[in-house]
């Protein structure tokens, strides 16, 4: 046999040898696992904060960012998670679903906090980053994969027009109100908001400001709508805790009612996502509990049950290891 034809065989072996372990490698690192939460944390084999939680029918999707590693001094964020459940305890998690390298205008690299929604049979993912804006993905499946909706950003730092410090344009969360409306909030030390036109990529019309009585923003807000009410749920003070305040419509005004959930072990920010599953209501938030490298920069997403009281007032949130193992059947 021709040596130099034995030699480009063997390099063709090795070159196609080499692509398909490194494509099994791929494949398995992307590929989708299953999981069963014992309690709080619910994901322990990574680093997730910033949770936003969407019921789409008898499933829980819960989307996250990522803190890359435990014992980090910085945030490390360059993606977002996807995970879904049908009982709290039994969980998939997706392949990457959306990287903040896909926002091609954004100059900051870091993916910060957001939130998805469903509307038109379309998934509508707000994220944000640090100091580049807000931006929007579309999907036709919660999992994704998403893309891109407009490429460029639908907020900047110049529509925060209450507000100096670069990152403030952060934290988005949206709401479709019982008219049928969809609104954004967001912000760092100045809570906006805006409408959004139906095809959900746009603002419609100016961007307000939402204020109150006893009204000590710092980020992190979050809406929910129960018999007649809007519930505007945020992080307040550094270390951050939650507070809440309740009005008849989305842009107020807001009556404050008090602190819900008090600070979120080892962790300087705390950030909740608040939603009513399978006829029971959860506080979904973030701490650095996972031993022994959680952190402020290293956080876990955990699950608590809410309750209400007399008039609709929330009771304090009591954060536990056990989580709400059982409560789901």
């Amino acid at each position: 046999m021709n040596p130099t034809k034995t030699n480009l065989c063997l390099i063709l072996t090795l070159i196609l040898t080499f692509a398909f372990l490194k494509g099994t490698a791929q494949l398995s690192q992307d590929s989708i696992k299953h999981f069963r939460s014992f309690g709080n944390p619910i994901i322990t084999d990574k680093y997730t904060a910033d949770p936003a939680a969407m019921v789409d029918g008898e499933t829980l999707w819960l989307f996250t960012g990522h803190d890359f590693q435990g014992g980090q001094k910085s945030y490390k964020m360059k993606d977002w998670c996807v995970f879904s459940s049908k009982d709290l305890k039994n969980w998939t998690e997706y392949p990457t679903p959306l990287k903040i390298s896909d926002f091609k205008w954004d100059k900051s690299g870091a993916a910060y906090a957001a939130q998805t929604i469903k509307r038109n049979g379309k998934y509508y993912w707000y994220i944000s980053t640090n100091g580049s804006g807000i931006g929007v993905a579309v999907a036709d499946n919660p999992q994704g994969p998403y893309k891109d909706a407009i490429g460029k950003p639908l907020l900047t730092n110049d529509d925060c027009f209450a507000s100096k410090h670069y990152w403030t344009c952060i934290d988005p969360t949206v709401i479709i109100d019982k008219d049928d409306q969809a609104w954004i909030i967001w912000g760092n030390g100045v809570c906006y908001f805006a409408k959004l036109k139906p095809n959900m990529i746009e603002i419609d019309g100016s961007v307000g400001k939402i204020d109150f009585e006893n009204f000590k923003f710092t980020e992190a807000p979050w809406i929910h709508y129960r018999k007649g009410k809007y519930y505007l749920s945020y992080a307040t003070g550094f270390p951050e805790k939650i507070a809440y305040a309740i009005a008849d419509k989305v842009d107020g005004p807001y009556t404050y009612k008090g602190i819900l959930n008090e600070l979120a072990g080892n962790s300087n920010t705390n950030h909740q996502s608040i939603v009513e599953f399978k006829g029971k209501w959860y506080f979904i938030y973030h701490n650095g509990a996972i031993n022994r490298d959680g952190g402020s920069f290293s956080r876990s997403v955990c699950i608590d049950q809410l309750e209400y009281g007399p008039n609709g007032i929330l009771k304090k949130v009591q954060m536990s290891s056990d989580g709400v193992k059982g409560l789901v059947k």
